[in-house]
């Protein structure tokens, strides 16, 4: 089991991430992120809906003794899920600009203004640190490679416009990409148009394969 700063249990599944974003145990980046997922693609709103209800029937059937400061558990769980009427505007939002709302409301700035760091070449972000995790924003070139790596910890990528490709398959807009130390990856992005993400990570990354792939990767 993978231990991590981000949640004290192990997050392999996209089911598992959306349990704990119910369950209010997510840093309020990764909270975000999956905030983000959920205005962008509608395919796990429903499954958000039925883990909200359950929940709220656990506590229902739970004695009274046992769940003093209800109301506050409640909120506590139910504070993360955005409204209806939040989807509905994120959604034509998200027609105009790849940063969904949420993702705006935590940064501060829109897709545009960006504060854009040249890493390497053809690969480009905006990170920060919040809760414990680095918060980060990539911009990787067309049929650009990122270096094959591993994680020590958790890390979370929503793709918010292009896509990557990798050893577990193609991952586009909405997408979220969930990696740690026992995935090994070499992302690409496609050649069609840039890959933007956006990462949130509570453990550096561990580069590996051969030196002369490794060298190839960071010289783009």
């Amino acid at each position: 089991m993978t231990k991590t700063d981000m949640v004290h249990e192990q997050i392999d599944t996209i089911d598992t991430l959306m349990a704990h974003y119910v369950a209010g145990s997510l840093p309020e980046p990764a909270r975000v992120l999956v905030r983000s997922h959920l205005q962008m693609k509608p395919d796990n709103r429903y499954l958000v809906s039925s883990l909200e209800l359950l929940a709220g029937e656990a506590l229902e059937s739970t004695p009274e003794a046992a769940i003093a400061d209800r109301d506050q558990r409640l909120a506590a769980i139910f504070s993360s899920m955005p409204s209806a009427s939040e989807y509905h505007v994120s959604k034509k939002v998200a027609n105009r600009a790849p940063f969904p709302q949420a993702l705006r409301d935590l940064l501060g700035f829109e897709a545009e203004d960006v504060p854009w760091r040249r890493r390497l070449p053809g690969f480009k972000d905006y990170s920060f640190d919040m809760e414990g995790c680095e918060v980060s924003l990539m911009w990787i070139r067309p049929g650009r490679a990122l270096p094959a790596h591993t994680h020590k910890g958790l890390e979370l990528i929503l793709i918010l416009d292009g896509a990557f490709n990798d050893e577990r398959g193609r991952f586009g807009p909405g997408d979220i990409s969930i990696a740690d130390e026992t995935v090994e990856h070499r992302p690409v992005a496609e050649k069609a148009r840039p890959c933007i993400a956006f990462a949130v990570s509570d453990g550096p990354v561990k580069l590996t394969g051969s030196l002369r792939q490794m060298i190839g990767d960071l010289i783009g």
